[in-house]
């Protein structure tokens, strides 16, 4: 009973607007004051803090973080549209499928997904209502697009479900490759779909000599050598996910230098940038340790685990469930309060289930994809209206038939584990 009490007082505050990490806070303190008095509060916060902060995998977000900055300081993903809308441009949707492409090289140097889509709101709109595409697929192409830094590494999503779930943090990143690249291709595919249904949204561009097209790969090496020396050195095994997230953001403070985009201004905007949301990230962790330590004491997990693995279903009945819970609570949460919030509870269940916990993080991470984009919350979609001045309501429905392209692809993952566990299985 208490813990429903303490459960519904967290989300009464994340409902009123309280930010996550003090309503978890907040919550976790009220809880244990109820079990044990002020003793059992002191004891949590005298360990809490130091336990949040001490992780040595910790670094791995602020490096990355700034690394992200950096890539966004560097007008990168300006060079990657530029480039793939000459390769593709000239098919009827080519400048949309140039959108996914150019979302997919920004995430694999990125990692922040609402960078992602603010970027390419600024490159990739203006280029497509010019050549007269339907603002409502132009929006819903880049809204989505936007969401493949979350799972193509760098991803500051996978990062926190390792340091959270215990699990190698590197057979994360490498297995969130295919599937980013299967959602990339999803995209393309929507896109497809949609001109052919009616021509009329997306008109054919211009075409391009194969000299032009060659000539404008070089704008995508440093994107190439940026993603070696960050994903590619955690595949070999040359360096740890930690080391790697700090030579990306030295590397993306290079290629920053090369186009002459550092100066004291943006350099200071950058480390602020990056300061600010590590701190909240972490102030999320902390909340989340009096919370969880709650859980713990009153054997909710537990229990929760018990009733669950209980239930005379199949297990994938019960992986349905779970998947559908994730994609209610996208709607209305935060990705990153969302991981530390439940998958202390979920793991569990995931592991008694038989589920393998890589590929769990990485399904995760994809249905987590889906709420930046659904309603009412939908991140990313607020972040392109804000960015393109157009209606709400007009960029949900150019991002509708995404939503169903990314059901399909997480049916996918359920069916076929291996698209997610082949190539992280080759590291072991």
């Amino acid at each position: 009973m208490l813990a429903l009490f303490v459960t519904i007082l967290l989300l009464v505050m994340l409902a009123i607007g309280v930010p996550v990490g003090f309503a978890l806070a907040i919550a976790g303190v009220v809880g244990l004051y109820s079990l044990g008095g002020l003793n059992m509060v002191l004891g949590v916060m005298n360990t809490a803090p130091l336990s949040a902060a001490s992780s040595y995998e910790l670094i791995t977000v602020p490096m990355f973080l700034l690394m992200a900055e950096f890539v966004i300081l560097s007008g990168v993903a300006d060079d990657l549209f530029d480039s793939a809308s000459k390769w593709v441009g000239r098919i009827p949707g080519g400048l949309g499928i140039a959108t996914a492409f150019a979302g997919a090289g920004f995430g694999a140097i990125s990692g922040s997904s609402t960078a992602a889509a603010a970027t390419l709101s600024s490159t990739s709109i203006p280029a497509m209502l010019k050549a007269g595409y339907e603002p409502k697929l132009a929006c819903g192409v880049v809204a989505i697009s936007g969401t493949l830094a979350m799972l193509i590494p760098p991803s500051i999503a996978l990062v926190l479900y390792g340091i959270i779930a215990d699990v190698s943090i590197g057979e994360l990143l490498i297995g969130g490759i295919v599937p980013g690249l299967m959602v990339t291709f999803a995209i393309a595919l929507t896109v497809l779909f949609l001109v052919w249904r009616d021509p009329s949204r997306a008109p054919a561009g211009r075409s391009y000599t194969f000299m032009e097209k060659v000539a404008s790969l070089k704008v995508v090496w440093p994107m190439i050598v940026l993603f070696m020396a960050v994903t590619g050195i955690i595949y070999i095994g040359i360096a740890t996910p930690t080391e790697a997230a700090g030579i990306g953001a030295f590397g993306a403070f290079v290629i920053a230098l090369a186009k002459r985009r550092v100066n004291v201004g943006t350099l200071s905007h950058a480390l602020t940038r990056a300061a600010q949301t590590t701190c909240m990230i972490i102030m999320i962790i902390l909340g989340a340790q009096f919370f969880g330590y709650f859980f713990t004491v009153t054997q909710t997990t537990q229990q929760i685990v018990a009733a669950i693995g209980g239930l005379p279903v199949d297990r994938w009945v019960i992986m349905g469930l779970i998947v559908l819970i994730y994609l209610i609570l996208g709607c209305f949460m935060d990705q990153a309060a969302i991981l530390i919030l439940t998958i202390p509870i979920m793991l569990p269940v995931v592991k008694a289930l038989g589920f393998d916990p890589v590929w769990f993080g990485v399904l995760v991470v994809v249905t987590a994809e889906v709420g930046m984009v659904t309603p009412p919350v939908g991140l990313n979609v607020f972040v392109v209206s804000r960015y393109t001045g157009r209606p709400l309501d007009e960029v949900f429905r150019g991002v509708g038939p995404h939503v169903v392209a990314h059901l399909i692809v997480i049916a996918l993952f359920c069916l076929f584990p291996q698209l997610i566990l082949w190539l992280p299985q080759t590291m072991r």
